[in-house]
């Protein structure tokens, strides 16, 4: 895969498409993770799924410590969401749909299961930010998006936000 990356924008059919599962853990994977992590990191987003970059497949990339300075790098490949509990608000912005926010309930702590590079399986307990991003790039997957989390009437709100926005961002 020599091509670079492109980010996909909000009416993108590829971000409305449930993902497939990843069946090759192979060099060409990691070099598209390699690359959707530069490209993650150079639009300071905290995670990315492989939809967001037009690959319909179940996986992700997610760095909540970037902010901190201290960059750490979870990858999540074909994952599952075992169990959840709790919930927590938090405003949540999307690299797909550049400069709006809204604030979003999700879960707040999962397990989870998911495979590494190597093919292996691997379970964790996710909380605070870890557990919302999770669950944000998660929805990506399954070709869901934050702004079908939000009310009707944020929904309404966002859809003419967007119509104003459209234009200048799609024509990048």
């Amino acid at each position: 895969m020599k091509e670079e990356l492109k980010l996909r924008i909000y009416g993108d059919p590829v971000l409305r498409e449930k993902s497939t599962p990843v069946e090759k853990f192979d060099e060409d994977l990691k070099e598209t993770i390699k690359k959707m992590a530069e490209l993650m990191y150079k639009v300071k987003g905290l995670g990315l799924a492989a939809n967001q970059v037009g690959i319909p497949k179940r996986f992700f990339i997610m760095d909540i410590k970037q902010k901190e300075g201290t960059p750490e790098l979870e990858v999540y490949i074909n994952p599952e969401i075992l169990n959840a509990e709790g919930y927590t608000e938090y405003e949540e912005g999307c690299l797909s749909i550049p400069g709006y926010y809204a604030k979003v309930e999700r879960y707040a702590k999962l397990y989870i299961r998911a495979y590494d590079l190597e093919g292996k399986p691997f379970e964790k307990e996710l909380t605070g930010l870890q557990a919302i991003a999770f669950q944000h790039e998660y929805d990506h997957i399954e070709g869901i998006l934050f702004v079908d989390r939000i009310s009707p009437l944020k929904k309404e709100l966002f859809k003419r936000w967007w119509k104003k926005r459209e234009k200048e961002l799609v024509g990048k």
